[in-house]
């Protein structure tokens, strides 16, 4: 209390000081020369982005004032972060993004520093919250030129049990490279964290750091990233609003391109370009330009921009996007809203980005990737909310699919090699979702995959997917083995995606996990070659003659191959793991039975 109080003292002298110094030149009017200089003061200030021509050198003087109160100051708050043990201001090991190193005895020290949050917890409190990070923007965004009246932006982080030093890096590094003009608010989600660190130090902290500036917003029990997210929702004002994970750093410039696309087409969604913090040095690490896709479970990944991009011949132009990764996503608070936010009725995280993205697309919107903007994301070795996040972005998956993906809709039960009749996983109720598809007037998916994301790939001539049995070894399935050796074997099954087998139209067996786009290997389809006696995983493209792949099955019957007439069969074998192996011989009626029979295919 006594170090602010000091403070306030010096504000209310310089206060006093520079209006007696106005004074002093409206009544004495005294000449300033053009030539004259004043000597520069190394503030914080000036390490910041300025845009802003050099002013007269009357305003000068008055800065210089306030560059030296400024300086003052800020050596007083430097104090609340010292308290906390941790450090501030522009230098110190990590700067400019190099990779931040320990001595061999803070080594020891550090001994277990990755287990609670996937990323090196002590090396992070070495290093300055305000430290810089690298531009990675293209050269020739840094030419462009953005309105000067732009809406303002609530940043919203979302976090749960994360180091403290992370969580202030990222609220530092947002306020030293967004305008503060445009920055409304900082709102800080905790979503029910256990750490005492993350209570009463935390809130203390920015409420004397950035006064006025930071709300923290407490969730009473653990509602998972997406519910999270709705509730920074909820206590943001400014007319537009970006979510972040509470692991990023900002890159100079980032906000005006976002805020200037959204403001010239408030349905647009955009998200910055990411670069990586590596989870074990916080080296920033460029990523290339990207589009985020997803594959039929509907896991995110990054894709290559479209055609019409890089036909552009313009590295800072906006990226089509099918959907986002999810680390961070920036929109127009009241679009937001109309479109029905995030799916409440999903649990955790997972899926809510690729729904969004579609959401996006089919009822009017779109959203895109900006490479002038940048924002550094930490990949952590591990996640903070449940371990079994895998069950939950199933669970997600299937309320996406059934409300948005039409027919598509079995795509998603196939890649997870789940039944759709009975699934297994209750879903919750999906009616409001469904009316509001419907109230929004929303297009088709086959639209979205038409003119959205055409690399996607289609497996609509499947009749028949899941674990695939033969009747004298009930409890083993057709694997697809080691991928390196290229042959499918017998394995006790499992249910997972190397033993989803898809049979179609054409009479191929495919086998393994669903492919995703066509930029990546499809399934591998099994082949009789004529030569092994043991059936073949191979890319199915390059089978010249379709016999070879050909099989006639039918339900409770036989897999035949109809270029050699021989039979998919099981033997006993001494040289397998569990005594049978799968062969290719002449037929003696063993038979097979796929598990899911999809309805349309008859």
């Amino acid at each position: 209390m006594a170090s602010l109080r000091r403070v306030k003292g010096l504000l209310l002298l310089n206060l006093v000081a520079v209006l007696g110094f106005l004074l002093f030149l409206a009544r004495c009017r005294v000449p300033v020369k053009v030539g004259d200089s004043v000597p520069a003061a190394q503030s914080r200030a000036q390490l910041s982005n300025r845009t802003a021509l050099s002013p007269p050198p009357l305003h000068q003087v008055l800065l210089t004032r306030l560059s030296l109160l400024e300086d003052i100051v800020y050596r007083q708050l430097n104090g609340l972060s010292k308290s906390l043990g941790l450090i501030e201001g522009f230098g110190g090991r990590g700067q400019g993004g190099l990779p931040a190193t320990l001595s061999t005895e803070e080594e020891r020290e550090a001994a277990g520093a990755y287990e609670k949050y996937g990323y090196n917890t002590y090396l992070s409190n070495k290093i300055s919250l305000d430290r810089s990070i690298p531009d990675y923007r293209p050269n020739r965004c840094k030419e462009l030129n953005y309105p000067k009246e732009l809406p303002q932006i609530s940043l919203i982080f979302i976090f749960v049990n994360e180091a403290l030093s992370v969580i202030l890096r990222s609220v530092h590094s947002a306020v030293n490279h967004t305008p503060a003009h445009l920055l409304k608010e900082i709102i800080l989600v905790d979503d029910n964290s256990d750490d005492e660190d993350l209570k009463a130090p935390l809130e203390e902290y920015v409420h004397k750091r950035y006064p006025g500036l930071v709300k923290v917003v407490r969730n009473e029990k653990r509602e998972g990233l997406i519910r999270a997210r709705v509730q920074g929702w909820k206590a943001a004002i400014a007319p537009i609003t970006g979510f972040f994970d509470a692991h990023v750093e900002f890159s100079s410039g980032w906000v005006e391109p976002i805020i200037a696309r959204i403001k010239n087409d408030r349905k647009r969604i955009i998200l910055p370009s990411i670069d990586n913090i590596k989870y074990n040095t916080f080296e920033v690490q460029r990523y290339e330009n990207c589009a985020h896709g997803y594959s039929w479970e509907l896991w995110c990944m990054y894709i290559s921009p479209p055609k019409e991009w890089w036909d552009r011949g313009d590295p800072t132009a906006p990226i089509r996007t099918p959907a986002m990764i999810g680390c961070s996503f920036v929109v127009n608070r009241l679009f937001f809203g109309e479109i029905g936010l995030l799916d409440p009725g999903m649990d955790v995280y997972g899926g809510e980005n690729i729904e969004l993205g579609i959401k996006v697309w089919l009822c009017g919107g779109s959203m895109e990737v900006l490479p002038c903007s940048r924002v550094a994301h930490i990949e952590r070795m591990k996640k903070p909310y449940n371990s079994d996040i895998g069950f939950y972005t199933k669970r997600n998956a299937l309320r996406v699919a059934e409300v948005w993906m039409d027919d598509y809709k079995s795509h998603v039960y196939i890649a997870w090699n789940i039944p759709m009749d009975n699934p297994g996983i209750d879903i919750g109720d999906i009616s409001e979702r469904v009316l509001l598809r419907k109230h929004l007037n929303c297009k088709s998916f086959q639209w979205y995959l038409d003119n959205v994301y055409p690399e996607m790939r289609r497996f609509n001539n499947t009749v028949a997917y899941g674990e695939v049995r033969n009747n004298k070894a009930k409890d083993f399935c057709l694997d697809q083995g080691p991928s390196e050796n290229h042959t499918a074997i017998l394995y006790p099954c499992h249910g997972m995606v190397p033993q989803l087998v898809r049979y179609t139209r054409e009479g191929y067996l495919y086998l393994g996990p669903l492919g995703s786009t066509v930029l990546l290997p499809d399934t591998r389809c099994l082949v009789d070659n004529r030569k092994s006696q043991f059936p073949q995983l191979v890319d199915c493209e390059k089978v010249k003659n379709i016999h070879l792949k050909s099989w006639r099955f039918v339900q409770n019957g036989s897999i035949l191959n109809l270029e050699t007439g021989r039979c998919l069969e099981v033997e006993t074998g001494r040289k397998s793991d569990f005594g049978l192996e799968l062969v290719l011989r002449q037929c003696s009626g063993q038979k097979w039975t796929i598990r899911n029979v999809l309805k349309q295919a008859g």
